[in-house]
């Protein structure tokens, strides 16, 4: 028996990935983030925007992710819908200095959280307040209140300060995300 059907046996999972969709406006940082996780030798040294999606693949502390990587600009944002049934967790990146369109990005949530696929189900989400070393940086505390996270009561979430460039809080974030995963799992509830 192989490392990925031991640790399968552990999870109580089947041999599928677990599928994240990762969103966020255009220039959070999105893209940087997931290549952040990738092996070494399969990280780009230059990320470019994502156009429509990208699926990208990476393991970290024994869960295997297929992570949807969402485009955020305006005209593709609409995409993001085809992917809520399939989507274990979700990754919802802001860039924290971006402070005039902190109001986009919480109508682009209100919209998720409204969606058929996704209003019913117990999806955890995983906030990264992404460049957090900018001078200009809201603090997570302060987009939470902006984005009124606490009003999200059904769905589990976390707001994580991070880094993409460095690397900092990430990791801090996908170990949530991971606990979030393996909870339901022992509990029993579906992911779907």
């Amino acid at each position: 028996m192989g490392l990925f059907d031991k640790l399968a046996n552990m999870l109580k999972i089947k041999k599928e990935q677990i599928n994240i969709l990762v969103v966020g406006l255009n220039n959070s940082g999105k893209s940087t983030i997931v290549n952040h996780f990738k092996n070494p030798n399969e990280r780009t040294s230059i990320v470019v925007p994502t156009v429509g999606f990208s699926v990208e693949r990476f393991e970290n502390q024994g869960v295997f992710f297929t992570a949807f990587d969402m485009s955020g600009a305006t005209r593709y944002r609409s995409l993001w819908e085809h992917h809520f049934k399939s989507c274990q967790g979700i990754v919802f990146v802001i860039d924290s200095s971006d402070r005039m369109r902190l109001v986009v990005v919480k109508d682009e949530l209100e919209i998720l959280l409204q969606h058929p696929d996704i209003a019913n189900r117990r999806v955890p989400i995983l906030f990264f307040a992404n460049k957090m070393d900018c001078t200009d940086a809201l603090s997570s505390v302060k987009i939470a209140a902006g984005l009124g996270l606490e009003k999200i009561k059904d769905k589990p979430w976390h707001i994580s300060s991070s880094n993409a460039l460095t690397g900092e809080g990430l990791q801090d974030g996908v170990q949530w995300m991971v606990h979030q995963i393996r909870e339901c799992v022992a509990n029993g509830k579906e992911h779907r």
